[in-house]
């Protein structure tokens, strides 16, 4: 059945509704406000729970700019169910959860806000059906993961962090911005859709089309690249993986929240929800898709696995293996056959499980425990023995441990790899050759996780309090559906993954089913092996872990590029500041002026507009008389030998003006003018009592050819612009609806919404039907008004107060 509009729009938009009230919340409630944005996260999963029992798929939309055919859509099938799912269902344990790790903990109606902000954007990300709305919500999971991750605005690890997350993410956005754009085209090249289109669903209905083309202009690879770079910096994918463990900087809740359930499923909810526009139904085992996608995933899945073993500090540990199973997920999803589509979707609700777990776990150590420090952590079962069963349960699944739930997943990633391999031969046995290696770190550390619980306590770890029960219940839950998914993996499959494995592959889809092996197969054989030698390999796990450290300094760690690369940047704007903020306002005024006329005339080029055809000047006498002075006046301000001289020259060219108006039979615009040109004469005049009386050295010669130079091209870009506007042929249908609406209907009630109700057309479009662009502009003078204001009354005191 059809989704209903009311309770999809309430799923997305109620939890933004919900943060603007935070506030307010928080003033009356306090502490409990946490109770609070988890009951709203726990009215929006029922919300979703409800279209998911009543079989609702499809689309819904609400006009949002029609005239570019953008509207607000949300689609609702099995994928965007799931991360809907995932991102209120955790939500509700994750917001429970604060409301016992966050107590005193300052700036938490701001935390709250911003949290509900995020969970609405991640639903919006979830269910948008349109291109343009999936970039707003996809960029508003950026600004608020910004604020969450600087949290502690007092620490500098914590701006560092924010600022490195919002710089990989945003700029990754703006690249997938770039390739939804060229989609955008393609489909104008498609004959069964009428024009262009912003529809997801739409695109992949026609996808044969849409691909032949983006191929037929050469435009496939790019898009897959600039949709990749999209998903890629979102879910921390090599070599962008390198702002997550930076993340770890928040408070643990968002790291579990952002960071293992949500935010960074964004990416590869992309790769999924774009994989049957972009693999065909009959797609070549190694064809570009996979080439991106299968290596890109791998790739990450191994070298974030690595770096999770070299890891110190538990977050850290967590943020690693997080893109290690991200990579995992992007893998599958990268693999043409049905297996690597099977492993993608299921591991996408397995990980969320089990990760968000350990991070709550790792809070609770934190919290508790009073440090993150794996070299200070051990036998804490003695202490937290009910988080010690979760944190088991939850390791041996991250690890791939049969018969867990992260086993199931793993093996069906094993299967993609092989059969791959088996089919191209050569150099695709690198695919198994690589996941089996990956694997076997994720063994590793996921074993070392697991021990922090186990053996003698360190001598430097103090007194182990136990948590909360508000701490302890959401991570039970979530230990308890790893076990739930574990003991009845395809009752999970046929209720929901197998929804999103539909959702994910091109034509007819079906569900699948997993088994636990019974017999001897290449990919069991390749578990078997993945197992073996990491318990072989983990009484030498410190040993590997410093092995690496030592091995990952300077340009080997992606970090030094990025820490390098921003540094440049900023060396370079110090370099270049003096040169461009030299306090002159001549300077300013240089490149604001030169920018206008680049921009103006570059994007006449680009449209290719010409000069309009002059039949000749059809005016008048006196208006040529007029322009006439007007001329002269402007001429005369160049040469004006003083402030005084060269302001009352240039009130002769404003007053000129507005007797042209008037004798263009427009009185309303000349008493504007008018007006306007009096009040600037008489400001002008009281400002030059504060100023010198001349104007001082003339310039030097290149600044005076500069000058002139800019000057002619700016007036000749404004006199071409003026002539390409004037020579447009509005719609008469246009100018009759202005005249029947504006004035009063014959026959009206005591209110009336369709006319305007006035006696003066240009008023009435001024405040009725340019209503919101008018009050825009007040608000803007406003602004102005109050920023000048306040720098006057800061004028005398200084840069300390």
């Amino acid at each position: 059945m059809q989704p209903t509009p009311e309770v999809v729009l309430a799923v997305v938009f109620l939890p933004f509704l919900a943060a603007a009230f935070t506030p307010a919340v928080y003033r009356l409630l306090g502490e409990r406000t946490a109770y609070f944005a988890a009951a709203v996260a726990l009215v929006t999963l029922g919300l979703v729970t409800d279209q998911y029992l009543a079989g609702a798929h499809g689309t819904v939309s609400v006009e949002w700019i029609p005239s570019l055919g953008i509207s607000l859509a949300f689609n609702v099938d099995g994928l965007a169910l799931l991360i809907s799912f995932l991102a209120s269902g955790v939500g509700v344990l994750i917001l429970t959860y604060s409301g016992g790790y966050m107590h005193g903990e300052p700036g938490q109606a701001k935390y709250y806000a911003t949290l509900l902000a995020f969970m609405g954007s991640m639903l919006g990300v979830a269910l948008a059906a349109d291109l343009v709305a999936l970039f707003v919500f996809w960029e508003l999971t950026s600004l608020s993961s910004f604020i969450l991750i600087g949290h502690y605005t007092g620490e500098e690890s914590s701006q560092y962090a924010a600022r490195k997350s919002m710089l990989i993410t945003v700029s990754g956005g703006l690249f997938m911005l770039v390739g939804f754009l060229l989609l955008v085209w393609a489909s104008g090249h498609v004959p069964a859709i009428e024009g262009t289109t912003f529809s997801i669903p739409l695109l992949v209905e026609h996808a044969d089309a849409v691909r032949e083309a983006l191929s037929a202009s050469g435009l496939l690879v790019p898009v897959l690249v600039l949709i990749g770079l999209g998903a890629a910096t979102k879910s921390a994918q090599v070599p962008f993986h390198v702002w997550l463990p930076n993340a770890m900087e928040a408070p643990t809740p968002v790291s579990a929240f952002l960071h293992s359930a949500t935010m960074v499923k964004a990416g590869v909810y992309l790769v999924g929800r774009f994989r049957p526009l972009f693999l065909p139904k009959e797609a070549a085992v190694l064809g570009d898709w996979t080439l991106i996608f299968a290596v890109l995933g791998l790739l990450t899945m191994t070298v974030a696995a690595i770096l999770a073993v070299a890891a110190t500090d538990i977050k850290e540990l967590l943020a690693y293996s997080t893109a290690s199973h991200l990579g995992l997920i992007t893998a599958g999803f990268g693999f043409a056959n049905s297996f690597g589509a099977e492993a993608g979707a299921f591991h996408i609700l397995n990980h969320a499980s089990f990760k968000a777990a350990l991070f709550l776990v790792a809070g609770i150590i934190a919290h508790e425990a009073g440090t993150r420090d794996i070299t200070r952590l051990g036998g804490l079962r003695k202490h937290l023995p009910i988080t010690a069963v979760i944190a088991v349960v939850a390791s041996l699944s991250m690890a791939g441990f049969p018969p867990f739930n992260g086993f199931y997943s793993k093996e069906l990633l094993f299967e993609a790899t092989y059969h791959a391999a088996d089919h191209m031969g050569g150099v695709a046995w690198a695919f198994p050759v690589i996941a089996v290696f990956g694997s076997v770190f994720t063994f590793l550390y996921s074993i070392k996780f697991a021990s922090l619980f186990f053996g003698d306590e360190p001598d430097g770890l103090g007194h182990v309090h136990r948590p909360p029960i508000a701490m302890l219940v959401p991570p039970a839950i979530l230990g308890a559906l790893v076990l739930a998914i574990s003991a009845q993996p395809n009752l999970f499959i046929e209720g929901l993954v197998g929804e999103v494995y539909g959702s994910v592959v091109p034509g007819e889809a079906h569900s699948f089913s997993v088994h636990f092996p019974t017999k001897l197969t290449p990919y069991v054989i390749m578990s078997i092996i993945t197992i073996v030698v990491g318990a072989v390999l983990f009484p030498f796990y410190d040993t590997l872990h410093d092995g690496i450290n030592a091995i990952l300094s300077g340009p080997v760690r992606a970090n030094w590029w990025y820490d390098n690369f921003v540094e440049g940047l900023t060396t370079t704007s110090v370099a270049v500041m003096p040169k461009i903020q030299t306090g002159l306002l001549r300077t300013y005024a240089t490149w604001g002026l030169f920018g206008f006329v680049a921009l103006a005339l570059g994007g006449y080029a680009t449209a290719g507009v010409q000069m309009p055809a002059i039949d000749g000047i059809g005016l008048s006498a006196p208006i040529i008389l007029v322009l006439l002075v007007a001329l002269v006046g402007a001429f005369a301000v160049d040469i004006a030998p003083s402030h005084v001289a060269g302001v009352l020259t240039l009130s002769i060219v404003g007053f000129m003006v507005a007797i042209f108006y008037i004798l263009a039979d427009a009185p309303d615009l000349a008493l504007t003018q008018l007006v306007v040109e009096t009040l600037v004469l008489v400001i002008f005049l009281l400002v030059l009592d504060r100023l010198p009386a001349f104007y001082g050295d003339a310039p030097d010669r290149f600044v005076f050819i500069r000058d002139s130079v800019l000057s002619v091209a700016v007036g000749a870009t404004v006199f071409f612009t003026v002539l390409v506007a004037t020579d447009a042929n509005p719609d008469g249908s246009l100018k009759q609806f202005l005249i029947d609406r504006a004035g009063v209907p014959a026959e009206h009630g005591a209110f009336f919404a369709d006319y305007g109700g006035g006696s003066n057309i240009v008023n009435v479009i001024l405040v009725d039907f340019r209503g919101f662009d008018t009050m825009g502009e007040i608000s803007v003078v406003v602004m102005a008004s109050l920023a000048i204001l306040t720098l006057i009354r800061m004028r005398g005191q200084g840069e300390t107060r």
